[in-house]
């Protein structure tokens, strides 16, 4: 499923997490998206890895660099060779191994954060008044 380069045009009360069901951080933060009564839009982006370009949109609506969504203690990041890579190099090596992405990643129309620790999630969720205008459009 490919997820929208623009992901700033998101409704509300939508909330989009890059998961790996595998991470007990990921599990974590997508169980405190459910207890505040929202089902988000799930990317399992191991299995459904985002383009460079999305990657890169994320990385923007992070506010931050490339190197702030790598996880640096994955094999294939030394065995790149990535502790000195620009921004461009680390998002080309995320795009071909999905695996570099840090996660979860949640986006919302409040902002996008890297949710580490997975409580970081609850600063951007929706508000409740926002969930309810959306529900009944």
């Amino acid at each position: 499923m490919a997820i929208p380069s623009d992901s700033k045009k998101i409704s509300p009360a939508a909330v989009r997490i890059y998961h790996n069901p595998r991470c007990s951080k990921s599990r974590q933060a997508l169980e405190l998206i459910r207890s505040a009564g929202i089902e988000p839009e799930i990317v399992r982006y191991l299995e459904t890895p985002p383009s460079r370009e999305e990657l890169k949109a994320l990385v923007a609506e992070m506010g931050g660099a490339a190197a702030d969504l790598v996880r640096e203690g994955e094999k294939v990041y030394k065995e790149l060779g990535l502790s000195t890579a620009d921004d461009k190099a680390l998002l080309d090596a995320m795009a071909a191994n999905p695996i570099l992405i840090n996660r979860p990643v949640v986006a919302t129309a409040r902002g996008t954060r890297l949710c580490r620790p997975p409580e970081a999630v609850l600063e951007i969720l929706p508000t409740p008044s926002a969930s309810k205008t959306a529900a009944r459009k």
